[in-house]
């Protein structure tokens, strides 16, 4: 399979390097593939020749997307429609990662994908935009909605609760924001999954259009917290002190949902994929950061 993968360096993009590999997959990033130049789509569309697409490039910086509304239109609108678009114009599938974002959080129980979207800020209208444009763009495409992912590489949460565990004595995490970490490797194992069936299927077969994909169980920052902690010190790190704190508490520039659960039952109804328990895939990420537990570990 030939896979033309936007984004190298991020968590997604190299756990699909990894997923793929023994496949033919080119992964590309600014200045080789720019999502907010039509020339390099092209360029890059053309010398990879791809059977299949996947974005895993975005604008992710939530709070600075108020302060960068453009920049983040153009790649999580923009870009992400006008690499849809080659991708169908080569008879190539296209998937795409979206976010919780596109939600308030106000709904008072997990989002479906009919669920009308509703984003608090610049990054989640960015986000939510661009899957229209995506599906519009190609209709061969698959949209998939995760959230708190998190991976061995780049900068994340759990590598973040890590460092902070080592300097201080106490850690103060917000208690009242529910979601679920979702694992980047779990993100590849199901794009692997349904890729066989994207490359076969036509244009209108259930298999394209809006799912939702995070990891299960439902958990709150606090909760994720204890668990990264609990099995950190079962590899020998030191365990500090847990407050739960109210998002007052701890105030940022962009307005997160405080309750940004997914119903992850169509894809496992169309697909057969199945959310991943996050601590079995947080456990094998640690193995990675921190070494495996002791004869008495997870």
């Amino acid at each position: 399979m030939r896979i033309l993968v936007a984004g190298r360096e991020g968590q997604v993009a190299q756990a699909l390097l990894r997923r793929f590999a023994g496949h033919e997959v080119v992964a590309l990033e600014p200045p080789a593939l720019d999502l907010t130049e039509e020339a390099s789509i092209a360029r890059a569309m053309r010398e990879a020749a791809p059977e299949l697409v996947v974005n895993a490039a975005a604008y992710t910086a939530v709070d600075r997307a108020e302060d960068q509304e453009a920049l983040a239109f153009a790649v999580n609108r923009d870009g992400a429609a006008r690499l849809a678009a080659a991708a169908a114009a080569c008879g190539a599938p296209f998937v795409h990662f979206s976010t919780d974002y596109v939600f308030d959080g106000r709904k008072g129980a997990p989002y479906v994908e009919t669920d009308p979207p509703s984003p608090l800020g610049v990054y989640g209208r960015s986000k939510e935009e661009g899957e229209r444009a995506v599906l519009a763009a190609n209709p061969r495409s698959v949209i998939l909605r995760t959230a708190w992912v998190c991976s061995p590489d780049g900068a994340n949460f759990v590598k973040t609760m890590l460092r902070l565990a080592a300097e201080r004595e106490e850690l103060r995490v917000v208690a009242d924001q529910h979601g679920a970490p979702t694992f980047a490797a779990d993100l590849a194992e199901a794009v692997a999954r349904m890729a066989p069936r994207l490359l076969a299927a036509p244009a209108g077969d259930a298999a394209f259009g809006l799912f939702h994909l995070t990891g299960a169980p439902h958990t709150t920052w606090h909760g994720f917290t204890a668990e990264i902690l609990d099995q950190a010190a079962r590899r020998g790190h030191k365990r500090p002190g847990l407050a739960g704190i109210a998002t007052k508490d701890y105030p940022t520039r962009a307005a997160r949902p405080a309750d940004g659960r997914l119903d992850c039952s169509r894809i496992g109804q169309v697909h057969g994929i199945r959310p991943a328990d996050w601590r079995q895939s947080l456990a094998q990420c640690l193995d990675v950061l921190v070494g495996p537990a002791g004869e008495n570990g997870v």
